[in-house]
């Protein structure tokens, strides 16, 4: 299948000098939930505006559902809607007014049945006729997404679509996106809330220093790089590791009451029988342990640290 977004060799040098992309080449497939990772100024932002003809790129070439951003804006960019991370709206005008307004800036005729499905979508039906001013911070977020798709768009970019709002709040944005995406859309999110990436995302994709570290399947990212730890919680807390352990990813941790192992889960050989004999061949006893993997937070981190 063709991606939907196919982007080649894209560099983007500011007239600073500074060159905030350097030789990004990715697709992203039809009706996925893609999300950027990166941290500040790693090129996020710029990224996407280059997508959405907002930034010009200095080289390379962006193909939105088949059209080309720059020799082919209004078509690539009828393909697109955006909800930047701002909430920038009419203050005085009503919900409905706004999201047609902006269906209209894409020259698309009237169609309320659309709008009417997309606000209850939403939930925001029952706040049409609320003026801007009157709403939330949630509900504001929820109608910049309304006027993303008010002129029908295939491709959908978050920015840090649930900045600033609660927890609970978050979730039902959450569930949201999800349906937006089941309806056929395609979503590309950034976002410093790494358990946004990891509740949501089919694949991920990290930039930083302008580069794309990596694209990968969520599963089999978390597969590939994440690691196990089994911590044991010992009878009696020890003061240091035995000279024949300390060859093995082993720590000692909470003033010696526990033991930390951290392994390989897809291994055949994982090393946990041999490190249990040898506790035991050591007279040190454990009350109870646990295993935990890495958060793709914990990867991400450690993947912007490598690089860095």
């Amino acid at each position: 299948m063709q991606p939907i977004i196919s982007i080649k060799n894209l560099n983007k040098t500011y007239n600073s000098g500074f060159q905030a992309l350097k030789n990004i080449n990715l697709d992203i497939n039809r009706g996925e939930i893609f999300a950027l990772l990166g941290p500040n100024g790693a090129g996020k932002t710029t990224l996407i505006s280059s997508i959405c003809g907002i930034v010009n790129p200095s080289s390379g070439e962006i193909l939105a559902d088949g059209h080309n951003i720059v020799t082919d804006f209004r078509a690539a960019r009828e393909k697109i809607g955006l909800v930047p991370q701002e909430l920038t709206t009419e203050a005085f005008e009503n919900v409905k007014t706004t999201v047609n307004f902006s269906r209209g800036l894409f020259g698309k005729p009237a169609n309320p049945t659309y709008i009417e499905k997309i606000l209850k979508q939403l939930s925001l039906w029952d706040k049409r006729n609320s003026k801007m001013m009157a709403l939330s911070g949630g509900m504001k977020r929820r109608v910049m997404i309304a006027k993303a798709l008010s002129h029908e768009p295939q491709i959908l970019f978050l920015d840090e679509p649930t900045a600033g709002v609660d927890v609970e709040l978050r979730r039902d944005m959450w569930d949201m996106v999800r349906g937006l995406r089941d309806n056929g859309a395609t979503i590309i999110l950034t976002t410093h809330y790494i358990e946004e990436a990891e509740e949501m995302a089919d694949r991920v994709g990290v930039i930083t220093n302008g580069e794309i570290l990596l694209v990968e399947n969520k599963t089999e990212l978390m597969r590939k790089l994440g690691k196990r730890q089994l911590t044991l919680h010992l009878q009696n807390p020890v003061n240091s590791i035995p000279n024949e352990l300390k060859h093995l990813p082993l720590e000692l941790t909470n003033d010696g009451n526990e033991l930390v192992y951290t392994f390989d889960a897809q291994s055949e050989h994982t090393g946990i029988a041999d490190l249990l004999r040898q506790l035991n061949k050591h007279d040190i006893d454990f009350k109870d342990l646990n295993s935990t993997q890495n958060s793709l937070e914990d990867i991400f981190v450690n993947l912007v640290k490598e690089k860095s």
